[in-house]
């Protein structure tokens, strides 16, 4: 039978996530924050960060593995830096209660630091950037994932993927926005590309032997990704875990045991944010000079810029957003608990 696709309305589809994670040990302003990010994502054609993940929200919370109600202690530091101790919670809730006093600080001082720590993250990173810039600031984060990524001239996994995101404000082109692993594919994208039987180019990552395969199978059962752009890309992994887990205090990507929490999939480290006001900047006007940069990029033929896709896709989904009848039946199980 072919799966047919069915229209769904942002608003439902949050409801329909914050219902399934509510009955999942969530509290509602849990369940709420998740359920936006991860249907945003969605909704900006993000696969494998939208609506795919929510089994994997599912089977973590009912491992224990990650405590669905935990209240983040927002912990004030420095004129210049926030920590926040997530209390074995989720991120994006702990930036969500430090928000209001970090952008206060970088309004203040032209630039500050958030430090998330004992936190779980299970989404897109852009998300989490992106708002910043709508509001005038530029905005640069990064977080360390489970050791699943083999650093150049190594022989077992010690780095997780390692994104990190940037978001800037660029005038009247809007926001510029990126979002990268520092792997040469994130794992949710091996895990999309396994579960749709597709093959991944070659060398995408290593088997369990340490040899290099385009298989997504072999390299999620006992084999691992690796860098891209070989010893650069491993250098960026590096710095990643150095602030996330070295400044920030989250855990290294191999510092956690979630062995005994079968169905667990949320990386227990930290994840680090800089935020810059650039009014306080020593030049012409960010948005301006972001304009010209642009401008110039577009007069040498580069056609597509950070977020362009994700932004077009969400104007074009204004009026809804298509989802397989397969995922909307599984979703709909899940939160009546008939799954």
């Amino acid at each position: 039978m072919t799966d047919t696709t069915e229209l769904q309305t942002e608003d439902g589809l949050r409801a329909l996530v914050r219902a399934i994670l509510e009955r999942n040990g969530c509290r509602p302003e849990v369940a709420a924050t998740l359920a936006a990010n991860c249907v945003a994502a969605e909704r900006d054609g993000s696969v494998s960060h939208g609506l795919f993940r929510v089994d994997g929200y599912v089977s973590t919370l009912r491992s224990g593995w990650v405590d669905g109600t935990a209240v983040p202690v927002v912990e004030d530091r420095a004129p210049g830096c926030i920590a926040v101790d997530a209390a074995n919670g989720f991120t994006q809730v702990a930036l969500a209660a430090a928000r209001p006093a970090f952008v206060r600080k970088v309004r203040e001082n032209g630039i500050a630091m958030l430090g998330i720590r004992n936190s779980h993250h299970l989404a897109a990173l852009w998300p989490d950037v992106e708002p910043f810039a709508e509001e005038g600031l530029i905005a640069l984060s990064m977080i360390n994932s489970m050791t699943c990524s083999v650093p150049v001239g190594a022989k077992k996994p010690v780095f997780g993927t390692n994104p990190l995101a940037m978001a800037v404000p660029a005038g009247a082109e809007g926001v510029l926005v990126f979002d990268m692993a520092t792997t040469t594919m994130a794992n949710g994208d091996v895990r999309v590309a396994r579960a749709e039987g597709r093959m991944l180019p070659p060398g995408t990552g290593v088997d369990r032997d340490g040899n290099p395969t385009g298989d997504p199978a072999a390299i999620l059962d006992g084999g691992a990704l690796v860098p891209f752009g070989g010893h650069k890309g491993s250098l960026i992994s590096m710095m990643v875990e150095l602030l996330c887990a070295g400044l920030g205090g989250g855990n290294f990507s191999w510092e956690f045991d979630w062995s005994t929490h079968p169905g667990a999939q949320t990386p227990h480290t930290g994840q680090l944010f800089i935020c810059i006001d650039p009014a306080r900047g020593g030049g012409l006007p960010f948005g301006l000079r972001a304009e010209t940069l642009i401008a110039q990029m577009r007069a040498a033929g580069l056609d597509h810029f950070p977020g362009e896709r994700r932004h077009h896709t969400r104007a074009q989904r204004a009026e809804g957003i298509p989802v397989s009848s397969g995922r909307m039946a599984r979703l709909r199980a899940l939160a009546s608990g008939a799954e």
